[in-house]
């Protein structure tokens, strides 16, 4: 199958109807974009007020990096279940009521709950966004055909990072000006008036699979997609080596975002001693590297797609080899360079690695059918989100037992995390090989 192709989705043009789908899809990407947004900036609010909180809860390392891991202890259950869901269920649904419950799950934070809510709340929060990512993806998928899915793959994702370059500065000006519940209350608000906002316009695109009665849409959808059948199962997807190599190189980054989003303002101050206006400008700076940087591969990639490069070179060794430079990046950091080589050493080690999350994506859209891909998604998401569980309690431990000492050990065992994922990307997938042996 050609690697321009969709599989397993064919879809009729419709001449009269084109320009109207592709400013709705580039509409709907928007909106997903400013979701992921909020997303991220949800999840940042711990991190960025650390110290605060520590010290208003009286929390110690170990107990705070417990709390950043209390999030992801539903968050991979529910990003598998939600991914399964969406093959079933329309992804429009799911996402307003993700936002909706997530938002609410921020209150009692902003309302002056203790300890135990803040548990409770990261653990309602994870729940929620889950299945954020994978469903969000698959519904800004579902409007674009195989090679033009790059750039709002990548957009998506930036989505990520743009909540936190815009939630780093802005967020801590509220945290230092009104404290740190404060915070909670104005991502809450953003969650809300988003959700007016999709309700009204957000739908799938006409490579979707149907999944369930929309009166509205129906009648579009049939004419413009109709999907293959295929008796391709999530157990034959998940055994291929281009699944696993793209779920071991994404884990890999979702580490670095794990550590980026609980302890990197806590390093950049206690490990690496800046002021905490300096780290979070440096936060800030990183995820807008991390922006770029996806944006990029996502150019380069089309590109190279576009030229009939396979998706091997184009999309797994491109990612690959930047996981790789990343790892090279955090070595480098454990050394102790000071001065402006550590900004671009942070740059190399926490700014770029994001790109394996699109790549990721893609290359499971590539050779998943359309009625297993948001359970190909979710699973994937379910799998690497794991990170989150393990890597902030390992900080907070290392920090506890060895001090400022702790940071420089927990970015040498990330840059072995990197190194893994890269070379996993590098030598096992190849979605052309696997998409034959998924249609014999």
């Amino acid at each position: 199958m050609a690697d321009t192709e969709v599989a397993p989705a064919t879809a009729v043009r419709l001449s009269g109807k084109a320009p109207h789908n592709r400013r709705r899809a580039w509409i709907v990407t928007a909106l997903l974009v400013a979701f992921m947004m909020i997303n991220f900036a949800d999840k940042s609010i711990v991190g960025l007020a650390a110290d605060p909180i520590r010290e208003d809860l009286g929390l110690s390392a170990t107990q705070f990096g417990t709390a950043n891991s209390a999030f992801f202890l539903l968050f991979s259950i529910f990003g598998a279940v939600g991914g399964l869901l969406a093959d079933r269920v329309r992804p429009r649904w799911l996402l307003l009521g993700m936002v909706l419950f997530w938002s609410v799950s921020q209150a009692p934070l902003a309302l002056g709950a203790g300890v135990a809510m803040l548990f409770t709340s990261r653990i309602m929060l994870g729940a929620a966004e889950g299945p954020a990512f994978p469903i969000a993806q698959q519904t800004a998928l579902s409007w674009f055909p195989n090679s033009r899915r790059n750039l709002p793959s990548a957009l998506i994702t930036a989505g990520t990072t743009f909540g936190v370059v815009v939630a780093a500065p802005g967020l801590t000006w509220v945290i230092t000006e009104h404290g740190w519940r404060s915070a909670f209350g104005v991502v809450a608000v953003a969650g809300v008036l988003w959700a007016l906002v999709w309700a009204f316009v957000g739908k799938e695109g006409q490579y979707a699979v149907a999944t369930g009665p929309d009166p509205a849409a129906d009648t579009a959808a049939k004419a413009a997609s109709e999907p293959a059948p295929s008796n391709v199962g999530y157990r034959r997807i998940l055994g291929t080596r281009s699944w696993i190599g793209v779920t071991a190189a994404f884990f890999a980054t979702y580490w670095m975002v794990a550590l980026t989003v609980a302890w990197l303002p806590s390093y950049l101050h206690d490990g690496l001693g800046y002021s905490r206006t300096a780290s979070a400008n440096l936060v800030a700076l990183l995820w807008a590297a991390n922006a770029v940087a996806l944006l990029g591969q996502a150019g380069l990639t089309g590109w190279l797609l576009r030229r009939g490069v396979s998706s091997r070179w184009a999309r797994a060794r491109v990612g690959g080899i930047t996981l790789l430079l990343s790892a090279a990046g955090c070595l480098a950091l454990t050394a102790g360079q000071g001065g402006p080589l550590t900004v671009l050493l942070l740059i190399a080690g926490f700014g770029i690695c994001g790109v394996m999350a699109t790549i990721a994506v893609t290359t499971v859209a590539e050779i998943a059918p359309a009625e297993r891909r948001g359970g190909a998604l979710g699973i994937m998401q379910g799998v690497v989100t794991t990170a989150g569980l393990i890597a902030p309690i390992l900080v907070g431990r290392l920090v506890d037992t060895q001090g400022a000492a702790g940071y420089q050990h927990a970015v040498l065992i990330s840059a072995a995390v990197l190194l893994l994922g890269g070379t996993a990307a590098v030598t096992l997938v190849d979605p052309a090989r696997d998409q034959q042996r998924l249609a014999q």
